[in-house]
């Protein structure tokens, strides 16, 4: 272990991360987790100053778009909010926001590669580990979902569409919130919906009840004045507002 201090806060760190110096928006840029397995994976942490280890923490963790990959420069992924905002609802919780390569199979990999370095390196609360993916993000999070949804205790798939194979997620039967614009510019809303509608018949083969399937999936489309109310003319963009929406985000940190 090594140790690593930022101001008000002195925390050990796990050997194989090399740890990020610069800071934005109240997160260290560019940690690195050197994995043998799938490379290394870059990211932007936040760790409040009352994280001892003494005890269990929330865990969340956003999957950023496009704009937010590690091509696009360190930092880029800060652009949204989605992982600023998380702070606000519980106070021991600590934040991971990736900057991946892409949003396939490797991205998919390496976030849950991640998730369980900290599981195992830090006192995380395994009832409280958060997912969140937006656009390109937003598949890699299926492909998660595909591969260790047990990991998780509930997603919050925004503004994407769905690529991944949905049984190990019906098995594990870990809630999911899916939102976009109904006129979403880059997807549209019918991936989304399609997407909801093959799980809720997966869980009705199943044999749950309508009302069970309904604390496990929930399809929200938002039409154009959900967006034109934020200052937001464009859709998709227009999925970043979902960050500052306490009826989404509450949803994520609230009722689960």
């Amino acid at each position: 272990m090594v140790v690593r201090s930022e101001p008000g806060l002195t925390v050990a760190i796990p050997g194989e991360i090399t740890p990020g110096t610069e800071m934005q928006r109240g997160f260290i840029n560019d940690n690195v987790l050197h994995t043998p397995e799938y490379g290394d994976i870059h990211y932007s942490s936040y760790i409040p100053e009352s994280y001892d280890g003494s005890n269990p923490y929330a865990l969340f963790i956003t999957l950023p778009g496009w704009e937010g990959l590690y091509f696009q420069g360190v930092g880029a992924n800060m652009v949204e909010d989605f992982g600023v905002e998380a702070i606000r609802y519980n106070d021991e919780m600590i934040v991971l926001s990736t900057q991946l390569n892409d949003w396939g199979e490797m991205s998919a990999n390496q976030a849950v590669a991640l998730t369980e370095f900290f599981l195992a390196h830090y006192n995380i609360d395994p009832g409280k580990v958060y997912l969140h993916g937006y656009s390109g993000g937003g598949e890699t999070g299926s492909l998660v979902m595909e591969k260790r949804p047990e990991l998780y205790t509930a997603f919050l798939c925004c503004a994407t569409q769905w690529d991944g194979d949905m049984a190990a997620l019906v098995n594990a039967r870990m809630p999911v919130y899916m939102v976009t614009g109904e006129n979403d510019s880059y997807y549209g809303s019918k991936p989304l919906k399609d997407a909801y509608e093959k799980l809720h018949d997966l869980y009705l083969a199943e044999g749950l009840t309508e009302s069970e399937i309904a604390e496990l999936v929930i399809l929200d489309i938002k039409e154009q004045k959900y967006f034109t109310d934020r200052g937001y003319k464009d859709q998709h963009m227009g999925g970043q507002a979902f960050a500052k929406d306490e009826s989404i985000m509450g949803w994520l940190f609230g009722e689960h």
